[in-house]
């Protein structure tokens, strides 16, 4: 048997230029920022994680590399219930749901979970009580964003001619130009392809109110996040105003159970959108599924940066009774997926994806790649 007690816990904080700028709701993206956990076995067996960078890479490297390392290390790796529960008592307890330390325990509880598989031979799906069943995909990430009509329509027609049967479109920008890039982007794909759309937190109740008819008329799948999730107020009301016409979804910017407890018991939102990695892990993603299972609410995930979190993404929706969507990467540039690990998943013809059969994340990350491009400062996102 082997020795699986932790004896090494590192966050590899990373930055990645792109080629090509993307405009949506949150500004124009140059980089992705992102941080890699890598934990080892006395017995010498790696796991990989991602924690989301949270705007603060460094920072939340350095809480992986300071408290988490030394609240975990010599625990043992596949006691993952265990290792959550002392995370909880020693720092969800005195500093609350607060984005970093919750990133961070996302990487690493991820990375648990690979060793786990690893150790067992056997892949994240199986352990997990799941099956080798294909999972919907829709073409979302750094995609469809703040572009002349014609040329988000040509974008998506690129998409579904990969084999999406459900493309996402970015909200947000003046209502006239989101009104006119929804209702060309619909007639450009048809009526076969799911249209989603998101407006990263960039709108007003009156917003909503006003692109209600022409989302209805364009036949979306959902809003999402209008609202920041803390803006109650303005969720009941849009909830009321969209209650026979269009589901609302949010959940990416969530964190831990008790958030989706809420989200869940505010009665606003129809579709739950965990980040496996800020949302805490596979562990936590887990328990939120069973919440919203209770609730009668699908899961879709919300898309990181890396291999690591999609194949983790994908696992996860094949192990779950509620799952709906699998947020797959539609940018045209992200070294972080393409280079920096092995292929994730692949898409079907029928625009469904399957979880990988190699034990644990089934994922082989490029670690001299990573190392070769450490964390930039400055921001991400003008």
């Amino acid at each position: 048997m082997k020795d699986l007690t932790i004896a090494g816990v590192q966050a590899l904080p990373c930055s990645v230029p792109l080629k090509q700028a993307v405009t949506q709701g949150l500004g124009q993206v140059t980089k992705r920022d992102t941080v890699i956990v890598k934990v080892t076995t006395t017995d010498g067996l790696t796991g990989y994680g991602e924690s989301y960078n949270g705007r603060a890479p460094l920072a939340i490297a350095q809480t992986v590399n300071t408290t988490l390392r030394d609240l975990f290390t010599g625990m043992d790796a596949v006691a993952t219930t265990e290792i959550w529960a002392r995370f909880e008592s020693r720092v969800l307890a005195n500093h609350g749901t607060c984005a970093a330390c919750v990133c961070a325990m996302s990487g690493i509880d991820m990375a648990l979970w690979d060793i786990k598989g690893k150790a067992l031979g056997l892949p994240l799906y199986r352990l997990l009580g799941g099956s080798a069943r294909p999972v919907p995909g829709y073409a979302g990430g750094f995609a469809l964003g703040y572009a002349a009509p014609a040329a988000v329509a040509e974008e998506a027609l690129a998409q579904v001619a990969l084999g999406y049967r459900a493309v996402k479109l970015r909200l947000g920008d003046t209502l006239h130009r989101d009104s006119e890039r929804t209702r060309v982007l619909r007639a450009a794909v048809g009526s076969d392809v799911a249209l989603l759309a998101d407006a990263n937190c960039r709108y007003s109740v009156d917003d909503v109110r006003a692109m209600l008819p022409v989302l209805t008329d364009a036949r979306a799948g959902w809003l999402e996040e209008p609202f920041p999730p803390y803006a109650d107020r303005s969720w009941r009301a849009a909830a009321v105003a969209a209650a026979t016409a269009l589901p609302l979804a949010a959940g990416e910017n969530c964190y831990t159970r008790y958030d989706f407890q809420r989200l869940i018991d505010a009665g606003s939102v129809s579709v739950l959108q965990p980040d496996l990695s800020r949302c805490g892990g596979v562990t936590e993603a887990l328990r939120i599924a069973a919440l919203a299972s209770a609730a009668g609410l699908p899961v879709c995930t919300h898309g990181c940066h890396t291999g690591l979190n999609f194949a983790a993404s994908v696992h996860f929706l094949a192990s779950i009774d509620n799952g709906l969507y699998f947020e797959a990467d539609g940018s045209t540039d992200n070294p972080l997926r393409t280079v920096a690990c092995s292929a994730s998943y692949e898409l079907a013809a029928d625009g469904t994806v399957s979880p990988l059969e190699d034990p644990g994340l089934g994922v082989q990350l490029d670690e001299d790649f990573i190392r070769a491009h450490p964390v930039t400062e400055g921001p991400a996102w003008h």
